[in-house]
């Protein structure tokens, strides 16, 4: 995993609408994992990713073998300096749960090709190295031992075998025997995380045959997306969605610093802060964290990302009933913070202290009762015609990384959100605001015109799906209606959008690329004052229907 590739990661998962095109064949319907792993996973929302390896006696980071053009007899030779003496599986474990993570996803094999576990098919790997030890089934027996949940990741991609750029027939059995170990030798695991599957199609990886393999051998484990097809959840590196992904499960994987493995020269480490408050914007949104840690040459955990994730789980030792088991909240923008649900309760994650009152926009359920999780210190809500006003108290000390308002609602959240008109007149529906309908929709980012990530609605590859926005003007009059979209060539087709009733065609033209965002007034509108409904919908498409950034409404003087 590398920054510098993140675009070819997000196209190979799913996260581009560009790979339909690359798919001549359907792909075929995976039964997924049971809905108990699912449900289990889903409410742990918090893990502990480890990239661990020979790179890590240089220092350098996990790609450094390609980053640095070593030659394979050059690189191969750090297997005979491996010997992590200070590795303790126990400790690793420990250090997972008091930073209140609940699963952990460790390398079994990197790019570079070094196994750290005990393989039948390879003696390139820990068990022939100095240290004589398989880590991958220690740490599995440390994780069964203290109930936290362990799942392996695999690099399909190999620089070190040499069948994978000659004989890919042969490399196939290898990698196809190599996951079949992973999901033999310890006993039950809880999932199989590939990477690495973007030099190759999910037909060449023989994607369907290679998970039907995992569901057979460990039923109860989830699949991540990266082999190209099928698999439980969306796996965005390294970013944040702008919004849900139209429903679909999702794991955010982050670094903790800049690097995936050690990197003796990096020092950009995210303060606990940073993690609590990305932890609650991903659960917010639906989705989960796996937070990366790069383990020292010794097998130690360095102490700088230690401190880090213990701070994290002390926030969380007291304020964890806010992310566990909890989903996405109702609200499409939280300016305080961020909101995340369970059931009829929702909680809200307030990053800055916004003083005596605060009011939650459109909330139009009744509050049966409030408090603040730090003390269980009452909260006054009163419904008013802009929302729900929360009274907070004069002379509370708020949490330093994230305070916690927990509403118990009277029955569950029904939220009222209308985009509004700025003072120009216009009204931007944008993808970010946008309620997605549909499987395989989602709101994802592609750059600006200043290199920046802009949202908008991608992978449009069901005819079925569609997006709407509510909107309100507060003057009626004539608008002109301008679209905001990007496509491939070969790709696009003609969607329907409905304004207040009026049915507008719009063909969506190739623009050069996913990324090349054109702007086109499509026709004007006559709308009276009040709310409206804006849906969007695919009337006949090719391959891909299109990126979409936005709907704009312009007055009309």
């Amino acid at each position: 995993m590398k920054n510098a590739v993140q675009i070819l990661v997000l196209v190979c998962t799913g996260l581009g609408a560009g790979l339909a095109m690359a798919q001549e064949q359907p792909v075929p319907v995976d039964p997924g994992a049971p809905a108990e792993s699912i449900r289990s996973w889903v409410n742990d929302r918090f893990g502990m990713f480890i990239h661990w390896g020979i790179y890590s006696l240089l220092g350098r980071g996990e790609w450094v073998m390609f980053n640095e053009k070593i030659p394979v007899e050059e690189y191969e030779k750090l297997q005979a300096r491996f010997n992590p003496t200070k590795f303790d599986a126990e400790a690793w474990v420990r250090l997972a749960k008091a930073a209140g993570q609940r699963y952990i996803t460790i390398t079994s094999k990197h790019h570079d090709g070094f196994c750290m576990f005990d393989s039948a098919l390879t003696t390139y790997s820990s068990m022939h190295s100095p240290a004589h030890r398989d880590f991958i089934g220690e740490l599995t027996r440390a994780c069964q031992r203290n109930g936290v949940k362990i799942q392996y990741y695999y690099s399909l991609l190999d620089w070190h075998h040499p069948d994978y750029r000659t004989n890919f027939a042969a490399y196939l059995d290898y990698a196809f025997g190599q996951i079949r170990e992973l999901c033999t030798k310890y006993g039950r695991i809880d999932g199989i995380w590939f990477d690495g599957g973007w030099e190759h199609s999910w037909q060449e990886w023989q994607a369907p045959k290679l998970i039907a393999m995992i569901r057979k051998l460990q039923p109860h484990a989830l699949v991540n997306d990266r082999a190209g097809c099928g698999g439980d959840y969306a796996t965005p590196e390294q970013t944040i969605p702008p919004g849900m992904l139209g429903g679909r499960l999702f794991e955010c994987c982050f670094t903790i610093n800049n690097s995936w493995g050690y990197n003796a020269y990096d020092r950009a480490f995210k303060s606990p802060q940073q993690i609590v408050m990305m932890l609650a914007d991903i659960v917010g949104k639906g989705g989960n964290l796996l937070l990366n840690v790069g383990p020292l040459p010794t097998g130690e955990i360095p102490n700088e990302q230690a401190y880090r994730l213990r701070q994290v789980g002390e926030w969380l030792a007291k304020y964890g009933e806010s992310i566990y088991g909890c989903g996405a909240g109702p609200f499409a923008q939280t300016p305080w913070g961020r909101c995340t649900a369970k059931g009829n309760r929702l909680y809200i994650h307030l990053f800055e202290w916004p003083g005596r009152e605060l009011t939650l926009a459109g909330l139009r359920t009744k509050v049966k009762a409030a408090r603040l999780l730090k003390g269980n210190v009452p909260v006054k809500a009163r419904l008013t015609e802009d929302g729900v006003v929360l009274g907070l108290p004069e002379e509370f000390v708020p949490d330093l990384i994230d305070t916690v308002v927990a509403l118990d609602l009277d029955g569950p959240p029904v939220v009222e959100f209308a985009i509004r008109q700025a003072e120009d007149g216009t009204v931007r529906l944008s993808a970010e605001l946008a309620q997605i309908h549909g499987h395989r929709l989602m709101c994802e980012t592609k750059p600006g015109p200043d290199g920046a990530p802009v949202p908008n609605l991608g992978y449009w590859v069901d005819p079925a799906d569609w997006a709407s926005w509510q909107m309100r003007l507060d003057r009626g009059g004539r608008y002109e209606v301008e679209v905001e979209w990007a496509n491939e060539a070969g790709t696009g087709g003609e969607m329907e959008i409905d304004i207040g009733g009026h049915k507008l065609t719009f063909v969506t033209e190739e623009t050069g690329g996913w990324e090349k965002f054109r702007k086109k007034t499509i026709a004007t509108v006559e709308l009276p004052r009040g709310k409206h409904d804006v849906v969007v919908r695919v009337v006949r498409m090719s391959g891909a229907m299109t990126n979409l950034r936005a709907i704009v409404l312009r007055p009309v003087e």
